[in-house]
């Protein structure tokens, strides 16, 4: 009887798949966008404890695994190597549903979008003012300069017809408004810019349409019962004081389970 029982059990293994599969922990990808000084380390102190409300919301156990790089990143999305991710830049989790079949289960509040700065002094009181001056932004390919620019389009800019300065880091934008090599910049709301205005001398000439900040994505796999499971859970984390640890330990406010269609939609707003 023994000699059959390999076999069978390749058999099932083959024809159950996932199910199988998830008698194992499951993977939680974590990925803080551009954050540099980071480790592996922290951010599983910083998101066990969301990985445990996740895992026992199905009765299973999920690992953290810190993705520091935005092609491996990609490359995990594109070939399932998740079972569930939360990802900055919003893009990433946006192509992992659109593009590779993962699922939606929420987004972090509150939401981001682009805060156009300038310094205090500064004359200009409305986009209409800054047509024709030194814009300062991330460089082209990064989300927020795509986030910033959708943005701007919609308001009649068109970027391709301006002055517009690069900057490899969010946090050189106030250096170049200070230094008078730009009029005004983009940053992300949940920057650290953002959150120093006050402090670098500037304020926001004007705040852009809101899109979803760090949705959490899951693999194809998970059932619809799995799925409410889990968001269920995340909407339930601010009434108990360890939910609130967890959001705390997160960095955010709580979980949106209602942008399903808002970040469906992201890329398209983006790509336009």
């Amino acid at each position: 009887m023994r000699k059959y029982l390999k076999p069978l059990v390749l058999c099932i293994s083959l024809l159950t798949g996932v199910e199988t599969a998830w008698s194992r922990d499951l993977v939680l990808a974590i990925s803080e966008g551009s954050s540099g000084g980071t480790d592996h380390a922290r951010v599983i102190a910083k998101y066990q404890g969301l990985a445990d409300a996740i895992g026992q919301s199905i009765d299973q156990k999920v690992n953290v695994v810190f993705i520091r790089e935005f092609p491996a990143l990609e490359e995990g999305l594109q070939n399932n190597r998740f079972d569930l991710a939360i990802a900055r830049p919003s893009d990433y989790p946006a192509r992992g549903m659109r593009d590779h079949g993962y699922q939606y289960v929420a987004s972090a509040r509150p939401d981001g979008q682009c805060l156009l700065i300038v310094p205090k002094d500064s004359p200009y009181q409305t986009l209409a003012d800054i047509k024709g001056k030194r814009i300062v932004l991330p460089g082209a390919a990064s989300y927020m300069a795509k986030f910033c620019s959708a943005e701007l389009r919609d308001r009649g800019i068109d970027l391709t017809k301006e002055r517009v300065e690069r900057v490899r880091e969010q946090g050189a934008v106030p250096f170049y408004l200070k230094n008078k090599f730009g009029d005004v910049g983009g940053v992300a709301s949940y920057s650290g810019v953002a959150n120093s205005l006050d402090k670098t001398g500037h304020r926001v000439l004007h705040t852009s349409v809101s899109q979803p900040y760090f949705p959490l994505i899951a693999h194809k796999a998970f059932s619809a019962a799995q799925i409410a499971a889990m968001q269920s859970a995340l909407r339930a984390l601010p009434d108990t004081e360890p939910g609130r640890d967890v959001l705390k330990s997160v960095g955010i406010q709580g979980f949106d389970t209602s942008t399903e269609k808002r970040l469906r939609n992201l890329l398209t707003w983006l790509e336009r």
